[in-house]
């Protein structure tokens, strides 16, 4: 291929990205990434910033990932700062799905309890793939002061995220079975059913353990009545 005939590939490509039809942005993103090429990497970063269809996004994504960390994890870095919040919740997805533990000082703690639901959720998926060893009790801690937030999306999105973290999160979701908040108390159960049976459906442990806080339990005695409940 002549490099006008590159030049001329690319220019396409990137003017797809801002086409109005979702249909033609999907493909110049599979282009984009069929052929990577440094040019591509800020239009990418910039459209995830936008993009309102949820298959052109992943596509996005998909196409950022097949560039080098070394040219993309910088910019998605300054990305998870946005005042924006589907940039940050964008560039978080994107980081977790590069899964290179440079990005890990980027995952702070206010990304981790950011207002956005959306933002938080991508927050704490990268927080499971990226944080270091050794680093995981301290994450699950902070993970842990979610607990009770939000509907049942992202309940179960913060379960699961505590799960993935396995036995360090225990001393934190113990702590939280204790805590005067009625919603903490049960959601801290539900992960620690689903922490000991990961087949255990999030609706049946966290409607259980609901039932296991009204009834005035919590701490160990109510984990173990949850533990003893026959599905």
């Amino acid at each position: 291929m002549t490099i006008t005939r590159r030049h001329t590939d690319a220019t396409r490509a990137l003017q797809g990205l801002e086409d109005g039809r979702s249909s033609v942005r999907l493909r110049a993103a599979l282009a984009v990434g069929t052929a990577p090429d440094p040019r591509f990497v800020d239009k990418l970063i910039e459209r995830c910033a936008v993009e309102p269809d949820f298959f052109v996004r992943d596509m996005l994504t998909w196409a950022l990932t097949r560039h080098p960390v070394s040219m993309t994890l910088p910019e998605l870095a300054r990305q998870v700062r946005s005042e924006r919040a589907q940039a940050r919740s964008q560039a978080l997805h994107t980081l977790s799905k590069i899964g290179d533990r440079q990005a890990w000082p980027a995952i702070t703690r206010a990304l981790l309890s950011d207002a956005d639901d959306d933002v938080a959720r991508s927050a704490w998926r990268a927080a499971v793939v990226l944080v270091p060893e050794g680093e995981e009790s301290a994450s699950a801690a902070v993970l842990a002061t979610q607990l009770g937030r939000g509907q049942r999306e992202t309940q179960l999105s913060l379960s699961r995220a505590l799960v993935a973290l396995g036995e360090a999160v225990v001393p934190a979701l113990r702590t939280a079975t204790a805590a005067p908040d009625p919603r903490v108390r049960a959601h801290a159960l539900a992960t620690q059913r689903l922490l000991r049976d990961p087949d255990a459906g999030f609706e049946f442990a966290i409607e259980e353990a609901k039932r296991v806080v009204a009834l005035g339990g919590s701490g160990q005695e109510a984990g173990g009545r949850i533990g003893r409940v026959d599905r």
